[in-house]
């Protein structure tokens, strides 16, 4: 299967457990003393985490965040720096991901980083269209790397031992890295491919706050309280409503953790995937819970309708905690010897926005930066992270809060976002996906356009049938100015010839050997330049044994449904005509289907069917640059009239 093949089928949703995998290496790679290569890389992970901290602290990921732990060395690959995030239906988690594994290799240029996911080479699947014809899923392995922030794929040579520097399969990891340490320069990726991939990218890290929402919430003033300190805890508890199933909604037909009488008003900060993701499930709470909401029309109804849904999932996930859980996987922060340092390196970085020390905005980023040191910088090897349940039942012990502070509070609760970036029309849609392609939104029609060229659409449905096709599917036209591949009829012919010439045409049995089918499997037997001549004789009766019998059945279709459902040429009475166009029998003269006429008028026919919805034609056009005006005619189609 194709990378452009992969491209279109990954056109799905997402799942939960889809992942991206990423890896770092240290060049060169040379062999060195195991402990001191591993306390190195250590030190890369915590110098990596801490550097680009700013970025990764406020950062809400949908299921898992960006880490980095080492790796030994197994079977072949080099020990490492390696992660891995689960990034579900947030597709931009993981492009933020090459983002930063992209600014890693830029900031730490002795480093190259190899990162990839469920569907192998990501990276190649988005460039799909600008790889070179060599270049395919199948060969792929261990190519395609990050260095000095530059995306690098190393070639295949032509011919096995063509460059000296070059394996003839696919390299090894450490193959991989000594070529792209020494010939850096040849293994950049095309201009094309690399713009395809920094597209996708492009915008960070600013484009990180357009990622956000904030919306008012009806929520438990325990809720509000812990996302406060942990604003990311919001995904856990937006996942755990999405995908509850019945036994969770147990725990929430009577509240034992967020009761409904401590709700307040409060603003939460979403990302938009989470926030379509509340909004989209349509929910109606137990009558026991005590969750009633407002009529639909009540002008808070969906600030209730959120805190509604929010609860459930905080209640989920603290009904899989054990009443019994222990806190001691938490150790002090401000202890570590490696907290001074990262407090430093936040500060140098404007991580808190000039906030006064002490004020209730810097404790809140603050306490952000010490749950983010504790899971991802001093996280001791081996040791496990507690779960979101666990997590929140231990703040809620151990943070204080006032619930009459917190009341007073709703009065000055900043205004919620516009969310009717949820609402697309059919036209936004259209563009969104014309980008996600990579595609250009085509210029409008103007009006010297009215009278549209339909010939356009018969060159392009040429030129794509020209193009070569196999099992793994067809290749679009990339250019219209591409010379497509021409099809000579006569070698065809020949072909032909070859292989009905050593058959006897005489006979009509179909228990034939196997024997005489096995020319068709050999080149050998089909040099047709060697035949006898009464061979040469016997290939031509071939031929016109076979004319005549397509002849026949043109005769016969002609008078058929089939037949007259097909658009004609205007028909030629002249003497000339060919034997291909006289009927045996009575010497009428047959006349031509014209091609060009059928297939424009079922493109038409099909274009129009769809109601200016998406559809085969219009994709088919769109996907060879062919765009057709908006059927202004609504009358229902028929097919042409013959002459």
């Amino acid at each position: 299967m194709s990378f452009q093949r992969r491209m279109e089928e990954n056109m799905k949703l997402a799942t939960v457990e889809d992942t991206v995998e990423y890896r770092l290496f240290l060049i060169p790679d040379e062999p060195r003393d195991p402990e001191k290569h591993k306390e190195t890389l250590q030190k890369y992970i915590e110098r990596i985490m801490t550097q680009f901290a700013p970025m990764l602290v406020p950062y809400i990921w949908q299921n898992q965040p960006f880490n980095l732990k080492y790796k030994p060395g197994k079977g072949g690959v080099p020990a490492h720096m390696f992660g891995m995030t689960k990034f579900g239906d947030n597709i931009e988690d993981e492009w933020f991901i090459v983002y930063i594994v992209k600014q890693i290799t830029k900031e730490f240029p002795e480093l190259v980083a190899r990162i990839e996911d469920n569907d192998g080479e990501f990276l190649l699947i988005e460039a799909a269209d600008f790889l070179p014809k060599w270049l395919d899923p199948d060969n792929s392995a261990n190519r395609v790397f990050f260095y000095h922030g530059e995306l690098c794929i190393i070639p295949a040579p032509m011919k096995p031992g063509a460059v000296s520097w070059l394996p003839s399969k696919p390299p090894t990891i450490p193959q991989a890295l000594n070529i792209i340490s020494t010939h850096p320069e040849n293994v950049l990726a095309s201009e094309s491919i690399q713009a395809a991939v920094n597209r996708r990218i492009r915008g960070y890290p600013e484009k990180l706050q357009a990622s956000l929402h904030r919306a008012h919430c009806f929520l438990p003033a325990g809720i509000a309280a812990v996302l406060k300190q942990r604003p990311r805890l919001v995904a856990a508890g937006v996942q755990a409503f999405y995908l509850r199933d019945p036994i969770d909604l147990r725990a929430c037909r009577i509240f034992k953790t967020f009761l409904p009488e401590t709700r307040i008003m409060t603003s939460v900060t979403f990302t938009k995937c989470l926030y379509a993701q509340l909004m989209q499930q349509r929910f109606m709470p137990d009558r026991r819970s005590g969750y009633q909401l407002p009529p639909p029309s009540h002008p808070q109804y969906r600030a209730h309708e959120l805190g509604m849904k929010l609860a459930h999932g905080f209640e989920i996930l603290c009904s899989k905690c054990s009443p019994h859980f222990s806190d001691s996987k938490k150790s002090p922060v401000t202890t570590s010897p490696l907290w001074a340092g990262f407090l430093d390196s936040l500060k140098k970085n404007d991580y808190f926005k000039g906030l006064i020390e002490g004020s209730t905005q810097y404790q809140e980023r603050l306490e952000m930066a010490k749950n983010y040191f504790q899971l991802s910088v001093n996280r001791p090897e081996g040791s496990l992270a507690m779960n979101p349940g666990e997590e929140i039942l231990t703040l809620l012990q151990t943070l204080p809060f006032d619930f009459e502070e917190l009341k007073k509070e709703e009065a000055n609760l900043s205004p919620e976002d516009d969310d009717q970036w949820l609402d697309v029309s059919p036209d936004q849609l259209d563009q969104l996906l014309q980008e996600a392609a990579g595609k250009k939104e085509p210029e409008p029609l103007s009006k010297e356009d009215e009278h549209y060229d339909l010939t356009q659409v018969s060159k392009s449905m040429k030129a794509f049938i020209s193009k070569v096709s196999t099992h793994k599917g067809a290749e679009l036209p990339r250019e219209p100015s591409e010379t497509p591949i021409t099809f000579d009829a006569d070698s065809f012919l020949n072909y032909f010839d070859k292989i009905l010439g050593p058959r006897p045409h005489e006979s009509d049995s179909d228990d034939q050997d196997e024997e005489e089918f096995e020319c068709l499997d050999s080149d050998d037997d089909l040099d047709f330049e060697t035949q006898e001549p009464g061979e040469e004789a016997s290939v031509k009766g071939t031929l016109d044994d076979l004319k005549s019998y397509m002849a026949q059945m043109d005769r016969e279709l002609a008078h058929t449904s089939i037949g007259k459902s097909f658009a004609t040429q205007k028909q030629m009475t002249t003497s000339n005509n060919s034997d291909e166009e006289h009927t045996g029998a009575g010497g009428s003269v047959m006349t031509p289907v014209d091609v060009d006429l059928n297939l424009v008028s079922n493109i038409l026919e099909s274009y129009s069917s769809q109601a200016g919805l998406a559809g085969p034609a219009s994709n088919l056009l769109q996907s060879m640059g062919v765009q057709l005006p908006d059927n202004t005619d609504h009358r229902p189609t028929s097919k042409p009239t013959k002459d």
